[in-house]
C-alpha cells in the first residue's frame, strides 16, 4: 500500500547552514533598443573566476547539508536503485549479416553495445563504456555501424559533454584504428556507403580562437575514406558562416543518392540531392527557400519526400530524381485529418508511416504507392521506438511503452505482419493500481490543450494529492506516454503525475509548434499555468500540493511560470535551464536556438524576450515557492550561468521561508552523468526535496 501523505505540508525551514550571505549585486545596466536592462549578477557569468567558484562551492555545501538531512532519503535512494539497475535492450540494427544492439545490465553503470552474427549468434562486446575510464568520465555519444557490418564509427566525450571525437573500429577484431580519428564531431554521425569503405559526416572546428557560440557557422561536410587520415578527407560542402544554420549529409542505403540538409533552426530546412551514379552531377534542390521542412528516403531509383509544405501535419510525395520540379511530384500519402505523420522509412520493400495521434503512436505499413496494408500491432495506447529495419530485409524491430506498460521490444515480419516479443523489461513494480487519463482544458486564449494524468484508481478528488506537473513546450519535441520506472517512487507514496502537451511541441503538427515560439512563446507559459489551474479546479491537487518540473527548455518553462505565478506551486524543480533570455544567445549553443526564441539583438523580438525572461522578472518582496535548481559543471550546451544568476536573484528577492537550493553535478554534461549511480543520486535528491515540500513520508512500500 502507498504511504498516505500527511494532511498538509509542514512549514519549510531555511536550509541547514543558511547563514550563507546573499550574493553581491552590481550596478550593471545595459541599454538595449532604448530600454534600460539591469543585470546585477553579470559577474556570475564567468565560471572560471575564483569568486564564482567560491559561490558554487558554498552553495553546493549548503545544498548537500539540506538534502542529506531530509528524513527518508536513504529509503528513497534504495527504492530508486531497485528501479534503476535494470536489464533492457534497444531494438537492434541489422548491418549485413550482423546485428548491433545496446544493452543495459543490472550490475553495470553504463549500457554496453554488442554485436552478433545473425539471429542465433553469440553476443560479443562491441564497446563497453564502463571500461573507458576509471571514474566513468568518458562517455559514449553515438554508434554507427557500416551497412556491411565490418566497421563501426563511434563517438566519445569527456563528462558526457556534447563536444566529442569520432573513432573507427574493426568489428571482428575489436581493434581501434590509429588513423581514423576525427575531432570536432559534436554534430557528426557516419553516413556509410554500401561497401563500408567510406562515410559522410559533419565536422566542427576545435580552434579555441573561435567562440563556441560561433562554431556551428564553421561546420563543413566531408567524405572520410577508411584508413585515410581525416586531414585528407574530401570537402563536400563548405561552411555557411551562419551559426544559426546546421548542415548534415545522408547517403541513401544503396549509395546512389547523397542528400544534404541545411537546417534553419527548427521550422524549416533546405534539402538537396546529388545522384552519385551520374558523372559530374551536382547537388540539386528538392526544397529550398520555403517556410517548411523536407526529408527524403530513396528506394529503387525513386525519392520519397516527406514534408509539411502546405500541410502542417505532413504528407508524402513520390519524386522522380530526373524531374525534381514541384509540379512533377506525386502525392501518395496526403495529410491526415488529425494525426501527424512524424516519420517515413522503407523496410522490407514497404513504407512504414509513423503517426502521432492525440499525442500517442500509431504506425501504418503501406506499399510503395502509399496504399495502406495494415496497422502495426501495438499493445495499446503509448509510444513506439522505431520501427527499425532495412529496405532489403523483411524483419523489423520496434519498442513500445506507456505510462503503466514496461518497455517491450517486438519483432515483426513486413510481409506477414504479427509480432512477437524480442525483449521485455522486467521492473519491480505493480502498475495495476494506477490509471492514465487524457484531459483537455482551455488555455488563456481558449485553445484546447491536452494533458496526461497518471494516478491511483482510488485517488480522492479533494485536492489533497501531491502532484508533479511535467512539461517542455519547444523545438517541435513531443511529450508522449513512456514508462519511467523512477516515477513509481512518487506514485507508490500516494502522489500523482501529469504531463501536458504544450504549444511549442509537435504533438499536433507544425502550427502547434509555431504557436509556441518566438513572439508567441508566452502561449507556452499560459498553457502550463492553465494546466495547473485545471488540476487544482478539478481537485486533483491544490497549490500547496503541486510541484512543477522541467529541464533545458523545460527549465525555462518552469522558471517563467514560477516568476509569473509564484502563488500556484509549492515547489519547483528546474534543471539545466535557460533563464536569462536577453543574453542566452551569447553562450554555449545559444545562437543555434535563435530561430526558436528570437534574439535580443533583433529590435522586434527584444520586447517579447524581456517580457518573459525569468531572470529579469524576479521581483523583490515576493514569496516564491521552494526551488531546487540543478545544473552540471560540464554543460557545454546551456551554460550554467543561467542557474547561478537566477538562484542569486531569487534568494535576494524571496520573502518566503521555502528553501532555494543550487545542486551542481560534477563530471556531467547537459543530460547529466551517464552512470546509473549518478542518476539515482540526482533523483534521490529531487524526490527527497519533493517529499519534504509536499508533505509526503518517504517509506518504501512492500513489493
Amino acid at each position: 500500500m502507498p504511504t498516505p501523505p500527511s494532511s498538509a505540508p509542514s512549514a519549510s525551514t531555511r536550509p541547514a547552514a543558511d547563514d550563507l550571505p546573499l550574493a553581491r549585486r552590481e550596478d550593471v545596466v545595459d541599454t538595449l533598443h532604448g530600454v534600460k536592462v539591469a543585470d546585477p549578477y553579470r559577474w556570475l557569468e564567468d565560471g572560471d573566476a575564483p569568486e564564482v567558484k567560491a559561490f558554487l562551492e558554498a552553495h553546493q555545501k549548503r545544498t548537500r547539508a539540506h538534502l542529506d538531512a531530509l528524513p527518508g532519503r536513504e529509503a528513497l535512494e534504495k527504492r530508486l536503485e531497485e528501479l534503476s539497475y535494470l536489464e533492457w535492450v534497444r531494438p537492434p540494427l541489422r548491418r549485413g549479416k550482423r546485428l548491433f544492439f545496446e544493452r543495459r545490465h543490472k550490475d553495470k553503470e553504463k549500457s554496453v553495445w554488442y554485436w552478433r552474427e545473425g539471429e542465433g549468434g553469440e553476443p560479443k562486446v562491441l564497446i563497453d563504456p564502463n571500461l573507458l575510464s576509471d571514474d566513468g568520465s568518458v562517455s559514449l555519444k553515438g554508434v554507427y555501424p557500416s551497412w556491411n557490418g565490418r566497421w563501426v564509427a563511434y563517438k566519445l566525450s569527456e563528462n558526457n559533454a556534447d563536444e566529442s571525437t569520432m573513432f573507427l573500429m574493426d568489428v571482428a577484431t575489436g581493434k581501434k584504428s590509429e588513423i581514423d580519428t576525427i575531432v570536432g564531431a559534436k554534430y557528426a554521425s557516419a553516413s556509410w556507403n554500401p561497401e563500408g569503405t567510406a562515410f559522410y559526416y559533419t565536422r566542427l572546428p576545435v580552434d579555441e580562437a573561435i567562440p563556441v557560440a560561433e562554431r556551428p557557422g564553421y561546420a563543413q561536410i566531408f567524405l572520410h575514406r577508411v584508413g585515410q587520415s581525416p586531414e585528407k578527407d574530401e570537402l563536400v560542402y563548405d561552411k555557411t558562416g551562419d551559426p544559426k544554420t546546421f548542415i548534415g549529409p545522408d547517403l541513401s542505403h544503396d549509395g546512389r543518392f547523397l542528400f544534404l540538409y541545411k537546417f534553419h533552426g527548427w521550422t524549416s530546412n533546405d534539402l538537396y540531392v546529388r545522384d552519385l551514379k551520374k558523372r559530374g552531377s551536382k547537388l540539386q534542390p528538392i526544397g529550398e527557400g520555403e517556410d517548411a521542412k523536407f526529408s527524403a528516403v530513396a528506394h529503387q531509383g525513386k525519392l520519397y519526400v516527406h514534408t509539411n509544405l502546405d500541410a502542417p501535419r505532413w504528407r508524402l510525395f513520390e519524386v522522380d530524381p530526373n524531374a525534381l520540379d514541384r509540379a512533377s511530384w506525386k502525392e501518395i500519402v496526403p495529410q491526415h485529418e488529425t494525426a501527424v505523420l512524424e516519420e517515413v522509412t522503407v523496410i522490407g520493400g514497404d513504407l512504414v508511416l509513423s503517426y502521432l495521434d492525440a499525442a500517442s503512436s500509431r504506425v501504418v505499413v503501406a506499399d510503395m504507392a502509399g496504399k495502406k496494408i495494415r496497422d502495426l500491432e501495438l499493445p495499446g495506447i503509448g509510444s513506439v521506438i522505431g520501427p527499425v529495419g532495412n529496405p532489403d530485409h523483411d524483419t523489423a524491430f520496434y519498442g513500445f511503452s506507456s505510462f503503466t506498460t514496461p518497455s517491450t521490444v517486438f519483432e515483426t515480419s513486413m510481409k506477414k505482419g504479427g509480432k512477437k516479443p524480442y525483449f521485455t523489461l522486467d521492473v519491480p513494480v505493480d502498475p495495476s493500481p494506477y490509471l492514465v487519463e487524457q484531459l483537455w482544458f482551455p488555455s488563456k486564449d481558449g485553445t484546447k490543450v491536452s494533458m496526461f494524468v497518471v494516478r491511483r484508481k482510488d485517488m480522492p478528488r479533494d485536492g489533497s494529492t501531491p502532484m508533479v506537473l511535467h512539461g517542455y513546450g519547444g523545438f517541435n519535441i513531443n511529450k508522449t506516454p513512456q514508462f519511467i520506472p523512477s516515477w513509481f517512487v512518487f506514485l507508490e507514496h500516494g502522489g500523482a503525475l501529469a504531463l501536458v502537451n504544450l504549444r511549442g511541441g509537435g504533438e499536433y503538427g507544425e502550427q502547434w509548434h509555431k504557436d509556441g515560439m518566438r513572439e508567441k512563446k508566452q502561449n507556452v507559459f499560459d498553457d502550463y499555468i492553465a494546466a495547473a489551474e485545471h488540476l487544482i479546479a478539478q481537485k486533483y491537487t491544490s497549490n500547496t500540493r503541486l510541484a512543477i518540473e522541467g529541464g533545458s527548455n523545460g527549465g525555462l518553462l518552469v522558471g517563467a511560470v514560477m516568476t509569473q505565478r509564484p502563488d500556484l506551486y509549492r515547489a519547483v524543480i528546474c534543471a539545466v535551464p535557460l533563464l536569462d533570455m536577453v543574453r542566452y544567445h551569447l553562450f554555449g549553443s545559444g545562437k543555434t536556438w535563435i530561430s526558436e526564441y528570437g534574439s535580443a539583438d533583433e529590435p522586434e523580438m527584444f520586447p517579447y524576450l524581456l517580457a518573459y525572461s525569468p531572470y529579469h522578472h524576479v521581483k523583490e518582496g515576493t514569496a516564491y515557492p521552494a526551488l531546487l535548481m540543478l545544473t552540471a559543471d560540464s554543460d557545454d550546451r546551456v551554460d550554467p550561468l543561467h542557474a547561478r544568476k537566477f538562484v542569486a536573484a531569487v534568494r535576494h528577492a524571496n520573502t518566503s521561508d521555502h528553501p532555494v537550493l543550487l545542486r551542481v553535478e560534477t563530471h556531467a554534461g547537459h543530460g547529466g552523468g551517464d552512470m546509473v549511480k549518478k542518476t539515482v543520486a540526482r533523483e534521490a535528491d529531487i524526490y527527497s526535496f519533493l517529499f519534504e515540500q509536499l508533505g509526503m513520508s518517504a517509506k518504501v512500500p512492500a513489493p
